[in-house]
């Protein structure tokens, strides 16, 4: 890297503090071995450290840190067990997904070979469209889309705007023209005709732009079962908020493992990686959480810096994961039995190795 990243590091709840660090071990590694400039990482409070130490999970210092940096890795956080107070309030990852427009959530889930996958040769992403959509806490501009105005009365509303679909329908198509040129677009239009049916159509009106690309599409119910059965045919699919994180999450498990199953949050501006697991508190501290969907997080990030070198690293971290995983190195959930530490250590090895 011609000049040095700054890239923000948030370790988050539970599993976090476990699986940043083995992140940033491997990130590094893998930046040295491009023959980079060092990252400088900044470290910045999230979660329930920062509930003790500045009475927010989300502190002003952190969120003005983060503005003036290219991109962060967030840990997974357990808003769940925060102080009531704390709870009412739009989680960490929620927040700064609205507060810094991310409006495209890239979630790739691809199965390692050797592993126990139930779809063995699956290899595809789905684009979420992050900031409206049916979830509540992104799609207003102040409150929720959720409301009751009786007692016995709960209402969600979903929101879908021509620009927000614009903008995530061309993010699937670049990426699709990258990959093997097949986009899937899911949705409800059989029911929901004036929203979902809304998402097909405006992305349906930009694939002219795309004529390389093979485009077709699904109802979201359908979509599930065609994952399940033959998983491997898909490319990459795109989708509205709510049905892209339901079918992210059974595609990562799909590929093997949520724990293997990595992210970024984008807008053109910043960039969060962030793994699709929680936080997992029942296993935090006890060294085996499998850290994979947060190195390769990581990775997302680095390519997404768009410079050669960074690309470059990027490509070293996921071959590095693969030669590892290869190699019969792997966490619980993947069938073996090495701990995070151990795994994070391998991969940082395997990729000084490539080079």
């Amino acid at each position: 890297m011609a000049d040095n990243h700054r890239l923000g590091v948030l370790a988050g709840d539970g599993i976090g503090p476990e699986i940043v660090p083995a992140a940033v071990q491997v990130l590094d590694a893998a930046v040295a071995a491009a023959g980079g400039a060092p990252i400088e990482w900044v470290p910045l409070p999230v979660g329930a450290e920062a509930i003790a130490t500045h009475g927010s999970a989300l502190p002003p210092v952190t969120l003005e840190t983060l503005g003036q940096l290219d991109g962060w890795l967030l840990g997974p956080h357990d808003s769940a067990a925060y102080p009531q107070e704390h709870r009412a309030r739009l989680n960490p990852s929620g927040f700064l997904r609205k507060h810094f427009d991310l409006f495209a959530n890239i979630r790739p889930a691809k199965a390692f070979e050797g592993t126990p996958a139930l779809v063995p040769g699956l290899d595809l992403v789905v684009v979420r469209e992050n900031t409206e959509g049916f979830y509540a806490d992104r799609s207003t501009y102040r409150g929720t889309g959720e409301y009751m105005p009786t007692a016995d009365v709960a209402i969600a509303m979903g929101i879908f705007t021509r620009p927000a679909i614009e903008r995530i329908a061309r993010q699937a198509f670049e990426l699709a023209m990258r990959r093997r040129k097949h986009l899937t677009i899911v949705h409800k239009a059989n029911v929901l005709r004036l929203t979902t049916g809304f998402f097909r159509d405006i992305c349906r009106e930009l694939a002219a732009g795309y004529p390389e690309v093979r485009v077709d599409d699904f109802h979201i119910d359908a979509m599930t079962v065609h994952l399940v059965r033959h998983g491997a045919d898909f490319d990459v699919l795109v989708t509205e908020n709510m049905f892209g994180d339901i079918l992210s999450d059974l595609a990562g498990e799909l590929a093997g493992s949520l724990g293997i199953a990595p992210s970024v949050n984008a807008s053109h501006e910043h960039a969060m990686a962030q793994a699709a697991h929680g936080s997992a508190p029942d296993i935090a501290g006890r060294d085996l959480a499998n850290p994979t969907a947060m190195i390769a997080s990581g990775a997302m990030l680095l390519d997404w810096l768009g410079d050669d070198l960074s690309k470059r690293a990027a490509d070293l971290v996921e071959r590095g994961l693969r030669v590892t995983v290869s190699r019969g190195v792997r966490t619980a959930d993947l069938g073996g039995r090495a701990g995070t530490a151990e795994f994070a250590g391998a991969v940082a090895a395997a990729v000084g190795e490539l080079t």
